[in-house]
């Protein structure tokens, strides 16, 4: 777990770069496998053990529900009732997406409190993020407002505005990836210099910065990140009938 994907595995070595943990060769390229995808691979695995937890749990479900059934049953009713709240009718259609990407955008900045390098610090995830949400964006806008109530929004106010909405409609996956990953490298940046430059008396005192800049800011971002998209979403699916 060496090369940067722990960012506590030694002050010396501490820096905040993206390093390769191994390469292999394919078709005659050489493809590295980075500190990000194995930092992405076990926040995946957390995910995918809760969910296995959770189902177990739901399937033996009893009358008095224990610690983790109640733990299960307040996550899903604070993520329908966030989801429900800003995209009304449409939510059901868009509840696993949005529930998916906000528990694993939360996941992924908050890993830096268990010494992970979080994913969300590199642009390479949350431009994938980003993309994703534009896809469904538009592809949304296609289907309920079909060809012509598009190029009615692309040429609105004027039809020479178009270049002008163009614009802005591909500022939106960047906007929201580099919303996202700003802040959360800019935290592990500063959690990097910190333990770097004083190492010596970098002792208990750091963890209050981490609950910032991990925790608090990240449960922020992750919740801006989900708002932006359930926003654009709902607009793209909102017609004038």
């Amino acid at each position: 777990m060496g090369q940067g994907v722990l960012l506590t595995s030694g002050a010396a070595d501490i820096d905040f770069m993206v390093h390769g943990v191994f390469s292999y060769e394919l078709f005659g390229q050489t493809i590295w496998i980075t500190t990000t995808h194995v930092c992405v691979l076990i926040v995946m695995l957390v995910i995918i053990g809760f969910c296995i937890a959770a189902n177990r749990a739901v399937k033996h479900a009893t009358d008095v529900p224990g610690t983790f059934q109640n733990i299960v049953e307040m996550v899903v009713e604070m993520l329908d009732n966030m989801i429900g709240g800003v995209m009304g009718k449409f939510s059901p259609k868009f509840r696993n997406y949005i529930g998916t990407i906000f528990i694993f955008i939360l996941l992924s900045n908050i890993s830096g409190l268990f010494g992970l390098r979080p994913p969300t610090a590199d642009y390479g995830v949350t431009l994938a993020l980003g993309l994703m949400t534009f896809t469904l964006i538009h592809f949304n806008k296609f289907k309920h407002k079909k060809v012509r109530g598009v190029v009615a929004e692309l040429c609105d106010p004027w039809p020479f505005w178009a270049p002008i909405n163009i614009i802005g409609w591909v500022a939106v996956p960047v906007s929201l990836s580099l919303r996202l990953f700003a802040n959360v490298l800019s935290g592990t940046v500063m959690m990097a210099l910190i333990y770097g430059l004083l190492a010596k008396i970098a002792v208990v005192w750091p963890a209050a910065l981490h609950v910032y800049f991990d925790l608090f800011s990240g449960a922020i971002q992750t919740y801006v990140f989900c708002m932006l998209t359930m926003t654009y979403i709902t607009d793209a699916c909102t017609t004038d009938e």
